[in-house]
């Protein structure tokens, strides 16, 4: 079993629960990675619906996750048709909501329309051996989640401020080697640093309010390329803007999120 299945998994208590673990593992700093917890979420509704792929998960954060205490996962299957699965969930810790998320589920290898070559081309890039792993003595806290996962920065980006653009891409994969999937891409959308640093620097925490997956084709083995970018941050709040390419150069799953820029205590 991989890290990410292990420290994901869920164990049902009835019809609409679940229990899992939050793993102190998978920390920025003091808190659970966001798109971890979405994907112990992610678990809970997999064995809720027929449908195996998220097609589109919004999750609204409502306060941080707790580190090594356990969750429960409440899921609501809204509706269950023939090409589509819609899902309330959110995830407790302690008494108090932490996740509130809606999902839609189907399955990517059915076709149900039209096909084209509209797409979005996959940014170039060096190889992952010519980037710069993440590092949390460049963002100067400590990054428990690196020990789980490769991420590899474009090395014009890899320093806060460096390139004087609010832009961050690289590569990503699981060090354990898992090849990914659809469920992974949840957390790959949330594991790459904040792309307002590139142009800020190092300036504080970045925490999200709203995030937005809507995953677009099962990934191939190997590397993901990811590219991120702040479209806009006014009066402390930012849109940021990413996707993910598989190592084939189709676009796997693009996201959008609405966050908040800290200055640093």
């Amino acid at each position: 079993m991989s890290e990410f299945e292990r420290d994901t998994r869920v164990e049902r208590i009835d019809d609409f629960r679940f229990k899992g673990l939050v793993d102190a593992g998978w920390n920025i700093s003091a808190n659970p990675n966001g798109g971890y917890l979405l994907s112990i979420v992610s678990a809970a509704i997999a064995e809720s619906v027929e449908h195996p792929d998220p097609l589109s998960f919004t999750a609204h954060y409502l306060r941080p996750g707790v580190p090594g205490v356990e969750c429960e996962v409440i899921v609501d299957v809204v509706r269950q048709g023939r090409t589509l699965s819609t899902v309330r969930a959110s995830l407790w810790q302690e008494g108090k909501q932490r996740v509130e998320i809606i999902a839609a589920y189907g399955d990517l290898t059915n076709r149900v329309g039209i096909d084209s070559d509209i797409t979005i081309e996959m940014p170039g890039l060096p190889p992952p051996e010519s980037c710069v792993a993440r590092s949390g003595d460049i963002q100067g806290i400590d990054i428990a989640m690196i020990n789980k996962l490769q991420v590899m920065l474009d090395p014009d980006q890899a320093m806060p401020g460096q390139s004087g653009v609010p832009e961050i891409s690289g590569w990503i994969r699981f060090a354990d080697e898992r090849e990914p999937d659809t469920r992974s891409l949840l957390l790959f959308c949330d594991t790459f640093p904040p792309s307002p640093f590139g142009k800020l620097g190092m300036i504080g925490w970045v925490p999200t309010i709203e995030l937005t997956v809507h995953v677009r084709r099962r990934p191939a083995p190997g590397w993901i390329l990811g590219r991120f970018r702040t479209d806009d941050l006014v009066d402390g709040r930012m849109i940021e803007t990413g996707g993910l390419w598989d190592s084939t150069g189709a676009l796997v799953a693009d996201c959008r999120q609405i966050g908040l820029v800290l200055q640093k205590a």
